[in-house]
């Protein structure tokens, strides 16, 4: 059983902050800038910019790495896809994530509204560190560690931005987000740190890539889990994309291309290789590591691959909540059956008509998407889970010997940026413009993935109508395409779309099939209470969410 916590610490935009979880504490130092003393010491500069990436991923945010929810960054893809319709939780996934999910305790007080801002904050004072450190005109090495530390800094506060304001900035740009913290504040400005509007907030985002591009020009990075400038284009154009700008987000989408391949049939599908590799489509990228305390620790079980992937031996190893723990994430059954049998993405999940085969004629029928049938299939009916729509899209990393040891297999990347989406944004924001260029663009991406493609065949509005067809169809491209990698939820605000959990056939779990008309109301994550409570200057916050108290009627149009 698994207890529901609630973190109880002060000044949560950490300047003063102590966690307190069980026996886990962890207490950061009283100041959200580096000291003279501190920036002094012979490589401190180069630590903290060190720091800024290898703590996003395999590094726990509140303890030692043995909370199953608790690895870094990629646990927020997990937590924001969950509360829409395209991502099913079975079996409550152990309580680790299934508030996001079942829509409970999301209110200002519980642990769950408390990670994703921790997280996202403790990553920006990372940031903060970095920049103080090198100063605002360094050269060489240190110039290059102060572009990557900005990028990371404008790319977290533009997660914050769409997971706390209520509208998308092409909507009202007024709309309150989330207080600013930089390299140059002190302790008693935290006090009186207001929620800034998306026009301000957006305004500091973008002062930052520039700066970013500017130091990172010209530089080549030896590897996909560090920026260059070609992420700077990519994070702008989702910036200008969710500004309403399309002239900027075309651009930039169309910069971000350069150098990049879009991943084909072979790749995507790989058994070995499928998302835990970087490709030449991968822009950026995390990465655990067998150090990682995050792998080390609870048998590896506090990581991406223990939930998301689904092929790890029951016997060798018998580790993995997605594939022994009996809690996998799956595709929604509707948004699958859209999906034409000659697109090979659709591949990348269990067929539902496995469902109603006799166990021999589902065995044969699961080697299509993997060399362990009998792993999979005893794992969904040990645990009274269905075998359709079984996620096949994350691979454990090294091959047969990955999946009979997870400290092998769990040692894998994690997207967080592809080329493909700069592909969809250039289409969508050409389309807002001009939509014959917009059709022709997403006609030319969606025959990458399907030759038979016919555009118009993928429009569904989920009840909101004030979105053109050909903006629907962009949507659905995004939706199959980025499955897992945590635009799902971001993308419902961003065109205030409704969910559909509640249809014939559905395979949401019962007590969980809702059905909402107009955009969440939980898609709006609530700032911490201890926030509130000592940053004098925040006078709203985001209400707390009312889960649905029964399932919605079922609905058959979308």
């Amino acid at each position: 059983m698994i207890m529901k916590q609630t973190f109880k610490y002060t000044l949560i935009a950490l300047c003063s902050l102590t966690f307190a979880v069980g026996c886990i504490q962890e207490t950061f130092p009283n100041t959200n800038y580096v000291t003279i003393d501190q920036a002094q010491v012979p490589g401190a500069a180069d630590r903290f910019i060190d720091a800024v990436t290898t703590r996003l991923c395999g590094f726990p945010t509140v303890g030692g790495g043995t909370g199953a929810n608790d690895f870094g960054y990629p646990r927020t893809f997990i937590e924001w896809d969950s509360m829409g319709q395209d991502f099913i939780q079975h079996n409550g996934a152990s309580g680790w994530f299934d508030n996001f999910y079942t829509i409970r305790n999301l209110g200002p007080t519980s642990a769950s509204s408390q990670y994703p801002w921790t997280l996202l904050y403790k990553a920006i004072k990372d940031c903060n560190s970095a920049i103080a450190s090198v100063g605002s005109e360094p050269t060489g090495s240190l110039k290059r560690g102060l572009g990557i530390a900005l990028f990371y800094r404008a790319y977290f506060y533009l997660d914050l931005a769409q997971m706390y304001a209520n509208k998308p900035y092409y909507l009202d740009s007024k709309a309150e987000t989330v207080p600013w913290i930089d390299e140059t504040m002190v302790l008693e400005d935290y006090y009186e740190n207001p929620r800034l509007t998306s026009e301000a907030l957006f305004t500091k985002i973008l002062a930052d890539l520039d700066k970013a591009e500017e130091c990172l020009a010209g530089v080549k990075r030896a590897d996909k889990y560090t920026p260059d400038v070609s992420c700077v284009y990519g994070v702008k154009a989702r910036a200008y994309l969710l500004m309403g700008k399309w002239a900027e987000a075309k651009d930039y989408a169309k910069k971000a291309q350069d150098g990049y391949t879009i991943m084909d049939k072979e790749t995507y599908t790989s058994r070995e290789y499928g998302f835990n590799t970087p490709n030449e489509a991968w822009m950026l990228g995390l990465t655990f590591k067998s150090d990682n305390p995050c792998i080390q620790n609870n048998d590896a079980d506090s990581c991406w691959g223990s939930w998301m992937c689904m092929e790890i031996n029951p016997v060798t190893s018998g580790c993995g909540y997605g594939s022994n723990y009996g809690y996998p994430m799956q595709i929604d059954r509707h948004l699958y059956e859209t999906i034409p049998a000659t697109d090979f993405r659709k591949n990348c999940f269990a067929d539902f008509a496995i469902d109603e085969m006799s166990k021999a004629d589902a065995l044969e029928a699961l080697k299509a998407y993997t060399a362990h049938p009998d792993w999979i299939y005893s794992n969904n009916e040990g645990n009274g889970n269905p075998n359709g729509g079984t996620n096949f899209k994350f691979r454990p990393a090294g091959g047969e010997e990955g999946r009979n040891n997870q400290y092998i297999g769990f040692v894998m990347a994690v997207p967080m940026m592809r080329v493909e989406e700069m592909y969809l944004i250039e289409a969508e924001a050409a389309g807002r413009l001009n939509e014959a260029e917009g059709i022709e663009l997403l006609t030319t991406f969606a025959k990458t993935r399907d030759e038979n493609y016919v555009y118009g065949t993928h429009n569904e509005a989920y009840f909101n109508t004030s979105t053109s067809a050909f903006v629907n169809e962009v949507w659905w491209q995004r939706r199959v395409e980025f499955w897992g990698e945590g635009l799902a939820t971001k993308d419902i605000k961003r065109l205030q779309k409704g969910i559909i959990r509640s249809y014939p056939g559905t395979n949401h779990p019962e007590t969980n099939r809702y059905n909402k008309e107009t955009t969440p109301e939980w898609m709006n994550l609530c700032i911490v209470q201890t926030e509130t409570n000592y940053n004098r200057a925040i006078n709203t916050n985001n209400p707390e969410p009312l889960y649905p108290t029964t399932d919605s009627p079922e609905v058959d149009h979308f």
